[in-house]
């Protein structure tokens, strides 16, 4: 009898403690112990199930792939209360940006550094005492037609600086832009692993008299439905489709985007107002402008530039690269087809590629414009000059891709087309590849340029004389719709990822981030026709260098 008490006894303890192992009530602690973890309700967010899932990586890429999430990394910002308390939330009307002294005393001279101090607030004039803000900061002078970008440290207790070089003469103006509030950021962040997809994709499937449509995505959520899986065998890219009711997946003839999903809640858009909390010029305590005297005949002033890591800035609305590079200014069709003369131009990537084409096309009146009946988002297209002898090539890059219809004859990662390429010294690459993946988890991105990296190595090994650029993301302007698919804290994400994995490469690059930033003109998804004037010519300046430079 006492025997099967005990047993009793133990039976009721394990069953205990497995509901409680199993309840979450217990866990495994480090040292190797139990202990219990109650949980409150009310406080906690709600644990969401991840379901885009991706394989493996071998060890090294993935080793990169976690030192790439540790770098982008953004500062922990606060856990976003239901209902949403807008009072206690960063506001920009109440906060501030004071420009300090210059170090040492005295005067501006151009060749020092400028540093501002920001401070935010709440909408109840209370002082933040948390980072997590997304700022951006800009020098500029619009009557000489001159700006360059900020640096911005966040100092992780509500303070902030941005610092800035001085490179230009005169009366010169400082802007700090109020982008997001840290709260709304924890919305941000959140979409990407719980809704990442929220852009609406179909395939097209045909077959004689029958038609049908499905819902396609890099990830799927799983259900009953069969799915038929489109993923390319030689970079291993995702795809999937739900397979349809009477045809077989070989079927699908193309790609389209319809729509997107509702992906945050009503209260959460409090955090998304333009004019109020988005993309908000804040105010100075004091004067926001310097007047800057000429360099100091004794000044040192390009290692300091260099710590800041600018790539350039603006003077007289012309792009001034700081590494050196000598851009030269081609303003007409002549200039244009002599320094492509005997090139080809293969450019690959998304719609701010694809107006870099149309730069072409518009400046290139006496080429021929092919388009093989090609769909008008994707390409192919090609420009021939025939007595100049030179190709000019666009071509969309693989799925994801947010445009309205693609044949899937027409589908084609950048990785196999790099490896379609025979190089050389008269064989220009011109890559952007960023806008469509905001909406996925970054290991998506990362995957994607770890495929195309090792297709532009594979392309330098076999001909080094080959010329590779690279496109950077850039800011947009923003709206409470497009800010969930497309908006600055998704492109500055995407925008490290890809200036990280492509560091050290023999690649060149058009810094539209900053090129865009530091202009003086509103920013757009699509750059306005100066902008595009100026990357246009780093690249042909990168084509065509000038001696001696």
């Amino acid at each position: 009898m006492n025997l099967q008490r005990s047993c009793a006894a133990l039976l009721l303890l394990a069953m205990c403690f497995f509901t409680l192992l199993y309840m979450g009530l217990l866990k495994f602690t480090a040292r190797g112990n139990f202990a219990f973890n109650f949980k409150k309700e009310s406080t906690d967010p709600p644990m969401t199930h991840n379901f885009c899932i991706f394989k493996p990586l071998p060890p090294a890429d993935a080793l990169e792939e976690q030192l790439l999430l540790n770098s982008t990394a953004w500062p922990e910002t606060p856990f976003v209360p239901s209902p949403l308390l807008l009072g206690q939330t960063s506001d920009p009307a109440h906060s501030i940006f004071t420009i300090l002294p210059r170090r040492g005393g005295g005067e501006w001279h151009v060749g020092d550094q400028l540093e501002v101090l920001i401070k935010i607030y709440d909408h109840q004039g209370h002082a933040k005492k948390s980072g997590g803000d997304f700022l951006l900061a800009r020098l500029h002078s619009k009557s000489l037609g001159a700006g360059v970008t900020g640096r911005v440290v966040d100092h992780l207790n509500g303070s902030y600086s941005a610092v800035f070089p001085l490179l230009w003469e005169g009366s010169t103006q400082v802007e700090v832009i109020f982008v997001h509030p840290s709260e709304a950021v924890t919305v941000l962040r959140r979409l990407n692993k719980d809704l990442p997809d929220r852009v609406l994709f179909e395939g097209n499937f045909h077959s004689r008299l029958l038609s049908e449509r499905t819902t396609c995505n890099v990830c799927l959520r799983q259900t009953d439905q069969s799915q038929c899986n489109y993923t390319d065998p030689r970079t291993g890219e995702p795809w999937f489709c739900y397979k349809p009711q009477k045809l077989g997946c070989d079927s699908r003839i193309s790609h389209m985007k319809t729509g997107y999903k509702k992906a945050i809640k009503a209260e959460e858009e409090k955090l998304f107002q333009g004019g109020l909390n988005m993309k908000v010029n804040m105010k100075a305590s004091g004067p926001d402008s310097v007047t800057v005297l000429p360099q100091r005949k004794e000044q040192q002033v390009e290692e300091d530039r260099r710590k800041l890591g600018l790539s350039g800035y603006y003077y007289k609305d012309v792009w001034r690269p700081l590494d050196g590079t000598r851009v030269q200014q081609f303003n007409n069709s002549s200039a244009i087809s002599q320094c492509l003369k005997g090139k080809t131009l293969y450019m690959y990537g998304d719609s701010t590629m694809r107006q870099w084409f149309e730069y072409f096309t518009a400046s290139l009146p006496d080429a021929k414009v092919v388009d093989l009946n090609s769909p008008s988002q994707a390409g192919p297209f090609m420009i021939w000059d025939n007595s100049n002898k030179f190709l000019v090539t666009y071509r969309i890059h693989g799925l994801p891709l947010r445009i309205h219809i693609i044949p899937t004859s027409k589908e084609s990662y950048v990785a196999n087309e790099l490896d379609g390429l025979y190089g050389g010294s008269n064989t220009v690459v011109v890559l952007s590849i960023w806008a469509h993946f905001s909406t996925f988890p970054i290991e998506l991105y990362i995957r994607r340029l770890q495929n195309i990296r090792r297709a532009v190595v594979r392309l330098l090994d076999r001909a080094p004389g080959t010329l590779v650029v690279i496109r950077t993301a850039n800011l947009q302007y923003m709206t409470l719709d497009n800010v969930m698919s497309n908006g600055d804290w998704f492109s500055v994400q995407v925008d490290q990822v890809l200036r990280a994995i492509f560091k050290g490469l023999n690649v060149r690059w058009v810094d539209a981030w900053e090129m865009v930033q530091a202009h003086h003109l509103p920013h757009d998804l699509h750059p306005q026709p100066p902008i595009i004037k100026n990357m246009i010519n780093v690249l042909l300046s990168y084509i065509c260098p000038k001696k001696g430079s």
